[in-house]
């Protein structure tokens, strides 16, 4: 019972500075992976990624879900399953709700606080440098693999992302680009 505590607060952790959406969550997620909770490996979090970001719903509440769900043996004892993703989901989001509890009292004099809306103005740049340094740190292991380039994925990724940006590609469902992805690491066993 005390590996679902732990999962509560280090996911509630996550939820009270992750500030700017799921994608902000990635770089406490990375810290996590590298915990000694062993719940999942840096490597795994890629695909935590990739997992959250193609089904439907916010990136951040999947990724607790399916780290909650997923997470394994440790130290701390056998955690996950449908309880464990329900904990680390709630834990996610409950600094949110209390967040918004507290603030929707006071919402009209804060919306035209010039102090805070100073401070979400600084605040968005670091979150945006977060991210961008979490993304990295994700495709670092599939773009360099084994102390080199993997050439084949670099030329698929920007052949990739150029294709979106054709007039006539621009109007398909990013389901399809989904799909090619897959079928591209698939056909050369990525």
């Amino acid at each position: 019972m005390m590996t679902y505590l732990y999962l509560f607060l280090e996911f509630f952790k996550i939820g009270l500075f992750a500030v700017g959406g799921g994608p902000a969550t990635i770089p406490f997620l990375q810290d996590l992976a590298r915990s000694d909770y062993g719940w999942f490996s840096p490597e795994e979090l890629g695909v935590m990624v990739a997992v959250a970001e193609s089904t439907p719903g916010p990136i951040g509440i999947n990724m607790a879900t399916y780290a909650g769900y997923n997470a394994g043996f440790s130290e701390f004892g056998t955690i996950g399953g449908i309880f464990g993703g329900i904990i680390s989901t709630a834990g996610l989001v409950t600094p949110s709700i209390i967040v918004i509890i507290i603030i929707a009292g006071f919402l009209k004099k804060f919306k035209e606080n010039e102090y805070v809306k100073g401070a979400f103005s600084g605040i968005r740049p670091v979150v945006t440098a977060l991210v961008l340094f979490a993304v990295f740190g994700i495709i670092k292991p599939i773009f360099y693999v084994n102390g080199e380039f993997a050439i084949p994925v670099i030329i698929i990724a920007v052949v990739l992302f150029a294709l979106m940006f054709v007039k006539k590609l621009k109007k398909l469902h990013p389901a399809f680009w989904l799909l090619v992805g897959a079928l591209a690491g698939i056909i050369l066993k990525l």
